[in-house]
């Protein structure tokens, strides 16, 4: 953002974009109002669209877009990454990365270990038990996986506002975790995706990863140990689909200079802009048509076409107003159960009560 920043400017003498950075957990939970006051642009994510447009904190982008602006956005951003932002006929963001958990390997020690990629979870539970796996285990990471799980088994996640999914489905999602994680360190409930791939580029504990948010920055210009990425797994015969993530850039309701914010936002997701300098900056762009750059395919070490299949599937989360808490709250309720702290109905009534929170129920009419 940085440098696509620097050259917009350039292209417009007079004009001055200061960004100030938020951790991952800052970026994914922390309440927007408090933010967007002091700020005219932010990078948001999907699932604040209740919040934000319920608070009046953003602009809608719809209004200022015309047709073919709209459908052009719409047709080139990779998988659901564009419709995520569309949030009750209105616009919340222009897409401008898209990621999802996906599998992410050393080849060198997969190879060195004669080791195997697997295609099933069978197969990544025997990996998994000769300790060469290892997933981010922070509590909103665990929570987006277990909806993972839910979407695979077919219970439903978000269908009924008084429970989350299936029981029985929703145990055997986490016990399905547990299970993976038996052999993993305690630690990995401290470790989210950024400190996953740090782990597995710098060190030779870990040679595979089943799951994490993706970050093509894992490069071979980038690190020493680059990582290889591919297309999730099957589960009972049928492949994973993954939650997506990615982020775009929103124009406070505040903004003063909204002409020049929303040109800002189009050249920054324009396909020249994420095709080159957004990309060769170390951004993981939403067009297609980067992804799709053969240039790029080798600059990022096949990162895009050999994951692209997993984002294009990756399944959008609740927009609702009062979901993003439960990413965190339900999330910890996770890490207790795969710890082995809390029973499995211990976390299912945990988990239930703050979902009924999330919907806007009031907690003391339920037993937990």
């Amino acid at each position: 953002m940085v440098a696509v920043s620097q050259r917009y400017e350039e292209l417009h003498p007079g004009v001055r974009i200061h960004w100030d950075k938020r951790t991952l957990d800052e970026f994914g939970h922390k309440p927007i109002d408090t933010l967007i006051q002091d700020f005219d642009l932010i990078v948001i994510d999907h699932p604040w669209a209740g919040f934000c447009f319920r608070r009046n904190l953003v602009c809608d982008q719809k209004k200022f877009f015309t047709g073919e602006q709209w459908n052009e956005l719409e047709k080139n951003c990779v998988g659901a990454s564009f419709e995520s932002y569309v949030f009750n006929d209105q616009l919340l963001a222009i897409p401008i990365d898209v990621a999802a958990p996906v599998p992410s390997w050393r080849p060198d020690l997969i190879d060195k270990n004669d080791l195997y990629v697997p295609g099933t979870w069978d197969e990544l539970i025997t990996l998994a038990d000769r300790k060469h796996v290892v997933m981010p285990g922070f509590g909103a990471d665990l929570f987006l996986n277990w909806l993972m799980l839910l979407h695979a088994l077919d219970a439903l996640p978000f269908e009924n506002t008084e429970t989350i999914a299936e029981k029985e489905k929703a145990i055997e999602a986490a016990s399905l975790l547990k299970r993976l994680a038996e052999p993993m360190p305690g630690e990995i409930t401290a470790w989210n995706p950024i400190m996953i791939a740090e782990l597995m580029t710098r060190y030779d504990r870990f040679a595979y990863c089943p799951f994490a948010y993706s970050y093509s920055n894992s490069r071979p210009s980038f690190v020493s140990k680059p990582l290889q990425y591919g297309n999730l797994i099957q589960l009972y015969g049928k492949p994973l689909r993954s939650i997506l993530g990615g982020t775009g850039i929103s124009i406070s309701s505040g903004c003063k200079e909204t002409a020049l914010a929303l040109d800002f936002s189009l050249y920054c997701a324009s396909a020249e802009v994420q095709s080159q300098i957004y990309t060769y900056a170390g951004g993981q762009p939403a067009r297609k048509e980067a992804w799709h750059d053969y240039g790029l395919m080798s600059f990022t070490g096949g990162f895009f076409c050999n994951s692209l299949l997993s984002h294009k599937n990756a399944l959008i989360r609740p927009r609702y107003d009062g979901y993003v808490p439960l990413q965190e709250k339900a999330g910890a309720s996770l890490q207790q159960f795969i710890l082995g702290e809390i029973s499995q109905n211990r976390m299912w009534e945990t988990i239930g009560t703050y979902y009924r929170e999330s919907r806007g129920y009031k907690t003391d009419h339920y037993k937990t």
